[in-house]
């Protein structure tokens, strides 16, 4: 572009307030970059095509448990290797802040997950014991538990004989290997049948089922048998992904996508308002400079494209510098959380709707001041009028 040299020097002719400008630009497309990133993977579709371990769930929510009974038929469908079972409990340790993911599960769970690893005695011992209870290594390091301690929990679900006073006994530790999955090892589990004898509030239920297929590329299928053993009952099913069945937990504290479209339109209508005046104020300025320009020889239409161009040059730069921060600290938080925290990298389609969003925004703050240079008139303007 022959006027590229123009329009930044017209942009970086007052560098603080150019800069301060930038600045903020790059921080609203910070915040987009990864809020976005999280909108588009929590709406994602959940495709089971290539997935070896599948979850069902109550086809109405995760929260909707489902009969035991289900375990010998889901067994009986052809593709599927195993299956095992679990119940969300929800028990807090001592004070609602040290909470943390507990379940009761059936036989087999932890061999489902090989990438859990137990000690094959240790293991032996959690399905042994009645009471017996299975923590990840971090969450046994944080608070000084070992082999033998005896973990109480207090129920916020289920009480057990009127009282909310759980008791499990620590016989094994498991730990991940992957340093980015550390934060699964902030889990405890028990056995499920223990739960089921001993909580009063319901019998041969559970809220999951874990299924390991035997051929990924017949997943689909296997989805759809799964699913259709329960067509037109009290306790129809959905099989879907870990992912999905993930992004499900997050989602019953509310939509998503909502949350971070309006958190993302404040944030943007803020923008307008600092990027519009920053624009008017320096065409305001720069006045008599316009109608020199005009006076040599420039259109009307050249100056309103000099003036559009210099307002989406700045924000299409600062938003580029901010998707690009984006995805430079995403996979950095993921890792640090050590796997608690899994935030995908800047999606393409992110950074389309943020291209998208530069133009619009460099057009909608730049159009009047635009508008107004094109209109100037050369004798006014020169004159100071």
């Amino acid at each position: 572009m022959k006027y590229l040299h123009l329009i930044w020097a017209a942009l970086f002719r007052s560098k603080t307030r150019t800069f301060l400008t930038l600045l903020s630009v790059i921080t609203a497309f910070l915040l987009f970059g990864m809020l976005d990133s999280v909108r588009v993977a929590f709406s994602s579709s959940a495709n089971v095509a290539g997935t070896n371990r599948l979850i069902t769930t109550s086809k109405l929510s995760i929260t909707q448990s489902l009969p035991y009974r289900l375990q010998s038929q889901i067994e009986s469908v052809p593709g599927v290797k195993k299956a095992s079972y679990a119940t969300w409990f929800g028990g807090i340790y001592q004070d609602p802040k040290n909470f943390f993911p507990n379940f009761a599960v059936g036989p087999g769970y932890m061999e489902l997950y090989p990438e859990y690893v137990v000690p094959p005695e240790q293991l032996k011992a959690f399905y042994a014991t009645q009471d017996g209870a299975i923590v990840g290594e971090a969450l046994a390091q944080k608070h000084g538990w070992k082999i033998g301690d005896t973990i109480p929990l207090q129920a916020t679900i289920f009480p057990t004989k009127g009282s909310n006073n759980w008791n499990f006994k620590l016989v094994a530790i498991y730990r991940v290997n992957d340093n980015k999955r550390k934060g699964e090892e902030n889990t405890l589990m028990f056995n499920w049948k223990y739960f089921d004898e001993a909580n009063d509030y319901i019998k041969g239920q559970v809220h999951w089922y874990v299924i390991d297929v035997a051929n990924a590329d017949q997943s689909n299928q296997v989805a759809q048998a799964i699913d259709k053993l329960s067509d037109n009952s009290d306790h129809e099913t959905k099989t879907q992904t870990e992912a999905a069945f993930n992004q499900a937990f997050f989602k019953q504290i509310g939509d998503i996508g909502m949350i971070v479209t309006s958190i993302m339109g404040a944030v943007f209508f803020t923008l307008l308002l600092l990027t519009g005046n920053t624009m008017a104020q320096a065409v305001r300025e720069r006045i008599p400079e316009l109608a020199v320009l005009k006076t040599i020889g420039f259109s009307n239409r050249s100056v309103l494209w000099l003036v559009l161009a210099e307002a989406t040059l700045l924000v299409v730069l600062g938003g580029l510098i901010g998707l690009g921060l984006a995805a430079l600290i995403m996979p950095g938080v993921s890792s640090a959380s050590r796997g608690l925290i899994q935030l995908p990298s800047v999606p393409a389609a992110t950074w389309g709707l943020g291209l998208a969003l530069m133009l619009i925004i460099g057009v909608v703050v730049g159009l009047l001041p635009a508008l107004r240079a094109m209109r100037l008139n050369i004798v006014d303007a020169l004159a100071g009028r």
